[in-house]
């Protein structure tokens, strides 16, 4: 379920890990820590063509800022209960501070470069009496 767009940033957590879907097509997911302090750890998706972006310039201990729609998604625990979690599926991101690794990279799933200061972010789609929690 679709609930909001969002534009975050923060460290990557874990390295990119990329499969592919029946059809062949590339999904790419990665954590990501939106606080230092503590951590507030948000999945990230990533398909086609921004799997391949994704894969090729970022890595752990890189700070990025991503752009997509959050959704939540029931997973099943390791004890047998569900759970609930939050998941943002990509739709462009920029590294602002690399950790060495890779090359800097903005794109969106088209594939073109992105500067997200030139970007508006679309109005509120969700008030606090619509959060399903």
């Amino acid at each position: 379920m679709s609930i909001a767009k969002a534009v975050l940033s923060g460290t990557v957590y874990r390295n990119p890990e990329k499969r592919f879907t029946g059809n062949n097509i590339p999904v790419t997911t990665f954590t990501l820590n939106i606080d230092e302090k503590e951590q507030s750890l948000i999945r990230v998706i990533a398909r086609g063509n921004n799997a391949d972006s994704v894969e090729q310039s970022i890595s752990k201990g890189d700070r990025i800022a991503i752009e997509g729609r959050l959704q939540i998604t029931a997973v099943q625990a390791e004890n047998g209960t569900e759970k609930k979690v939050i998941e943002l599926d990509l739709s462009s991101f920029e590294v602002i501070g690399s950790s060495g690794h890779k090359e800097n990279a903005a794109q969106n799933a088209n594939g073109e470069i992105v500067k997200f200061a030139e970007k508006e972010m679309d109005e509120v789609l969700i008030g606090e009496e619509e959060i399903p929690f």
